[in-house]
């Protein structure tokens, strides 16, 4: 466990951090540090674990969830979060399943450069998040008919910003604690 500030171990947990980390348990077992530095307020725990699965994990999601990964690798690749980018571009080349096709979509991101991997909505929604990450007061109304005339639903319109602002606060907490993947299984997924 590493962060700037301290983090309790499930062996320091009383009974109300203990129910929290046991609601944060990622498919490992474990719970990843970026849950882990809420352990002295559970309740903010509590709070980041509902938001991140309704965001990014809920069934209702329309987004494929490989895009809904790479919009958060996006996000936080904007904001220079190498603790999400970790997790969420493992999650992200896990689910496209083309190593090639990653390593592209990689590049043309890392590059600031969305065009170069992809068009039509899902390259409006990159171009959506970088806005909404980088100059959120810029934001109009605009910005959603673009979506729309890409042929973006409202309902995925609401999927990406609420993935964009979750991975927002996100990136900024991370940042701001000095939260690292030291100790964390890295990504979602388990090794085929």
């Amino acid at each position: 466990m590493t962060a700037w500030i301290s983090m309790l171990s499930d062996e320091e947990a009383g009974e109300e951090l203990m129910a929290a980390l046991d609601e944060a348990r990622t498919p490992h077992g474990t719970v990843d540090n970026v849950m882990r530095v809420h352990s002295l307020r559970p309740a903010t725990m509590k709070g980041h674990v509902a938001l991140y699965r309704a965001a990014l994990h809920d069934d209702a999601n329309e987004l494929p969830e490989w895009f809904q990964e790479i919009v958060a690798s996006y996000v936080s690749m904007l904001n220079d979060c190498a603790y999400s980018l970790a997790n969420h571009w493992a999650n992200a080349r896990h689910l496209l399943r083309d190593n090639e096709r990653a390593e592209s979509i990689h590049a043309a991101l890392m590059r600031n450069r969305p065009q170069a991997a992809f068009s039509g909505p899902e390259l409006e929604i990159l171009r959506y998040a970088e806005k909404l990450t980088l100059r959120p007061s810029e934001m109009t109304e605009s910005d959603i008919i673009s979506l729309r005339n890409a042929g973006v639903g409202d309902g995925c319109i609401l999927e990406a910003n609420q993935i964009i602002g979750y991975f927002n606060y996100a990136n900024r907490l991370l940042n701001g604690l000095g939260v690292t993947t030291e100790g964390d299984i890295v990504g979602y997924y388990a090794e085929e």
